[in-house]
């Protein structure tokens, strides 16, 4: 297996977002690229990270299922520069990390037994609201509703884009077809803004983030480039707000 991207800053910043979801992780390599499907902890929330073929500059691969420890491989990801190639080849029980530049740096990293049965990101869930938000925009919204709650709504009523949180004190931002694009029925969910907030750190890195949500239903997201697709489903918070 070898693997040689010419940039990777994107995937340097996808592995540092997922490892403040799981620790440990199957990176899968086949035919169609790289990635991983991971479930945190507490069953909450889960993770999708795809790398295509064609996003590698040089791609030889058998199929692969490679056990990492991602704290350790966002510790070395972090040593890339801006100009820097990454190549990613195995060798025995290890993953072999090359980062060429002016100087080039090898890095060798154990592979490990990572516990559990493989997952699949589900494609079977169906949204009855789909919205597609500039990224910045959402993240301030998220801000808003963290001074005063620890979780906030997201509703579709009257055409319009709703980020909402009501507690003792309450923050709403609103959004109408003029500012972001609603293929939507009306419709209303509550979500974790801790779990919101980690997920939006990606929203630093693209420009736009896809909202898929159903009345108290998983929220999807998905954050779209040529070189990586990156995509969290978060359960729902089924509680009154009263």
């Amino acid at each position: 297996m070898k693997l040689k991207l010419e940039d990777a800053t994107l995937f340097s910043k996808a592995i540092d977002l997922i490892s403040e979801l799981v620790l440990e992780v199957k990176m899968k390599v086949n035919e169609y690229g790289l990635s991983i499907v991971a479930i945190d902890p507490a069953n909450v929330s889960m993770v999708s990270l795809k790398v295509p073929k064609s996003a590698f500059k040089e791609f030889v691969v058998d199929e692969e299922i490679l056990g990492v420890n991602l704290d350790n491989l966002k510790k070395v990801l972090r040593r890339c520069g801006k100009t820097s190639e990454l190549v990613l080849e195995r060798n025995e029980n290890n993953l072999e990390i090359k980062i060429e530049d002016k100087i080039r740096r090898v890095f060798s990293l154990n592979l490990i037994e990572v516990e559990g049965e493989d997952k699949e990101f589900p494609a079977h869930l169906e949204y009855s609201s789909n919205v597609t938000i500039e990224s910045q925009d959402l993240i301030d919204s998220i801000e808003d509703c963290s001074v005063v709650s620890d979780a906030c709504s997201f509703i579709i009523e009257e055409g319009k884009f709703v980020v909402e949180a009501k507690e003792t004190n309450s923050a709403r931002s609103e959004f109408s077809s003029d500012e972001v694009k609603i293929e939507a029925e009306n419709c209303k969910a509550r979500y974790s803004l801790e779990y919101l907030q980690k997920f939006l750190k990606a929203g630093k890195t693209f420009k736009e983030t896809y909202l898929h949500f159903a009345n108290d239903h998983p929220l999807k997201i998905d954050f779209k480039s040529e070189v990586v697709s990156l995509s969290f489903l978060l359960a729902p918070r089924i509680e009154t707000e009263d």
